[in-house]
């Protein structure tokens, strides 16, 4: 950056030495006729051109490369600073907007800090070096042509904060715009099966009407700006000359002196009307600066505190203890949960929607504080313990399972990133599903695809039980893996599964009884609270909400059966993997909180 200033310095010192090399030459050629002294004044001037052309050269690349340099950090940093934030700076922004701030953000920030800061520091030096030399040269015309600058300060005054308040605008628009693209394309399933192509078309051309019209409202400021100054600038280039010229007509002034004081004069005007120019834009770089600085100013909810144990071994005993948990609407989504998981337990969750499942299965891994109470890992808070080091012990199998746009390779890898071939291949095995991969035409350098759409649900499930196999955690976090496989593909996952929680710690998001089957108990939870805790036969005995669940959904089976001639002589339908969900005992209960 040094090195550049020194460039730009050096080309606007030469700048400023042109207009005396061309005063000199008219003087030679009007006055003195001195043929040899003109050849010389003009070879020094191609020579000062030549060097001034290096020091543009010098100064231009140097200022990309810092730049481009910005850039890079301040992209990293924030994308950094992104993956830190918790999970309810998520809940309230859409990836479309955050993505905008990533990228034209950004960018407006590069420009203000090199294009801008760059422009700034040459039009100040040429500005005040050109008033020193013209104060040299004719002190009362100078101040005629300083007359000038109170008229444009109050110009750019005007203009500018209207321009800081429309770029803001106008970004905002371009990251609701950025929004509809990223929901229409990452849903492009869902489009294309409901036919709304044509709607999520008109969807983004309404939002870039939107972006349209404001980029006109700032193209039009922009214009009536520079369209102001110029005829201010035009305006001193004749007042300079009207003046001028008087002074030669009255033998005050040479006709190079005045050619010398109007060249330094468009010099002035022009610096002065860059420099408003200049301040218009900083307005308007200011508001994409401000929703860069909003992200990376936003503090993570979820921190490790001074002095945080790394928890290097765990035997996976889980401990709720007087849990209570809200978000920040304030109303209550566990109330008092006091829970028990002994290592090696697998412990179902089952409950309609709305009871707290979701909720109690994310404060497991710390994606969420308790507001009142305490999560405990074997006897350890787990605030006083380091984020990465409780979620080193955990793995999740999601419901919707998300793959990378990736290879299948670098999906289950996703679980150990060191993991040699024989453990990957083995993972794999253990999930079943090492077939179907090298059934694929690159095996396990095949492109998955963007979040996986290239596979089916039971493979895609597959690839997650083998990217949780593969990270060999103690605790496994299982939401429902099953419910919307069709039977081949289901029981695929239920062997991949058994595998899985051999001697963890698992705690099971339930809506099918072929899931929780294994379950050693089951929690079953209403309004935020664990109402019912036991064995399948003991909560069936018990003859509570569990037993009329399990009740109604065998009731419903039955009386969609009696609903349908010939139900029990119509033949099965063939297998195959669909993404829909299907029932199955738990649901009824809808998804997670």
């Amino acid at each position: 950056m040094a090195l550049a200033i020194f460039a730009l310095v050096g080309a606007t010192a030469l700048g400023l030495l042109f207009p005396l090399l061309i005063i000199s030459l008219l003087s030679s050629v009007t006055q003195n006729g001195d043929m040899q002294q003109l050849n010389l004044l003009a070879g020094a001037l191609v020579g000062m051109f030549l060097l001034q052309a290096g020091f543009t050269f010098t100064q231009s690349y140097l200022l990309a490369f810092v730049g481009e340099h910005i850039v890079f950090d301040l992209r990293t940093s924030l994308y950094a600073h992104l993956q830190k934030l918790s999970l309810e700076f998520y809940a309230t922004r859409r990836v479309g907007e955050i993505v905008s701030r990533l990228s034209s953000d950004v960018t407006q920030l590069r420009a203000l800090l090199t294009t801008n800061l760059t422009q700034l520091l040459n039009q100040v030096l040429m500005l005040v070096g050109s008033i020193v030399i013209l104060v040299t040269l004719n002190a009362g015309l100078t101040l005629f042509i300083l007359a000038l600058v109170p008229i444009l300060i109050l110009v750019a005054f005007l203009f500018g904060s209207r321009v800081q308040r429309v770029s803001a605008h106008v970004q905002d628009q371009l990251a609701d715009a950025t929004v509809v693209a990223e929901e229409g394309l990452q849903g492009v399933r869902i489009v294309k099966s409901f036919g709304r192509e044509e709607y999520e078309s008109q969807r983004y051309r309404n939002a870039m009407t939107q972006t349209f019209h404001a980029s006109l409202k700032l193209a039009l400021l922009n214009a009536l700006f520079l369209a102001v100054m110029a005829f201010l600038g035009f305006s001193a280039i004749a007042a300079i000359l009207w003046y001028g010229g008087r002074e030669v007509i009255a033998g005050n002034l040479s006709l190079a002196m005045i050619s010398g004081f109007l060249i330094y004069g468009v010099t002035i005007a022009a610096n002065l009307g860059g420099l408003a120019g200049l301040y218009t834009q900083l307005r308007a770089a200011l508001g994409g600066v401000q929703r860069v600085f909003e992200i990376l100013d936003t503090s993570p909810g979820i921190r490790d505190a001074p002095g945080a144990q790394s928890l290097a071994t765990t035997q996976g005993h889980l401990y709720f203890d007087g849990v209570y948990f809200h978000y920040e609407d304030l109303i209550p989504v566990i109330q008092g949960v006091t829970l028990d998981i002994a290592p090696g337990e697998i412990l179902a969750l089952v409950g309609p929607s709305g009871a707290g499942k979701s909720t109690l299965f994310n404060l497991i891994p710390r994606l969420y504080d308790p507001t009142q109470g305490s999560v405990q890992i074997d006897g350890h808070d787990l605030r006083a313990l380091t984020q990465a080091s409780i979620r080193s012990h955990i793995a999740i199998v999601p419901q919707e399972t998300i793959l990378f746009g990736g290879t299948v390779r670098e999906n289950i890898l996703y679980g150990k990133l060191d993991a040699s071939q024989a453990e990957m291949i083995a993972a794999a095995q253990a999930a079943n599903a090492h077939e179907f991969i090298c059934a694929l035409p690159e095996q396990y350098d095949t492109l998955v695809g963007e979040r996986g759409m290239k596979l089916s649900g039971g493979q895609r499930q597959r690839i997650a039980i083998a990217r949780a196999l593969l990270k060999n955690p103690r605790i496994l976090l299982l939401d429902e893996a099953t419910s919307s496989l069709d039977n081949e593909s289901e029981a695929l996952v239920q062997e991949a599964l058994q595998r899985l929680m051999q001697n963890r710690t698992t705690v099971i998001i339930a809506h099918r009884l072929s899931t929780i089957k294994g379950a050693h108990r089951i929690a079953v939870m209403a309004d935020g609270q664990i109402i019912e805790l036991g064995t399948h036969a003991e909560l069936l005995a018990r003859d509570g909400l569990y037993a009329r669940l399990y009740a109604m959904q065998f009731r419903d089976a039955d009386e969609f059966l009696g609903r349908v001639p010939n139900a029990a002589a119509a033949p099965a339908p063939p297998a195959r993997e669909t993404s829909e969900p299907r029932g199955g005992l738990f649901g009824m209960f809808g998804r997670n909180v």
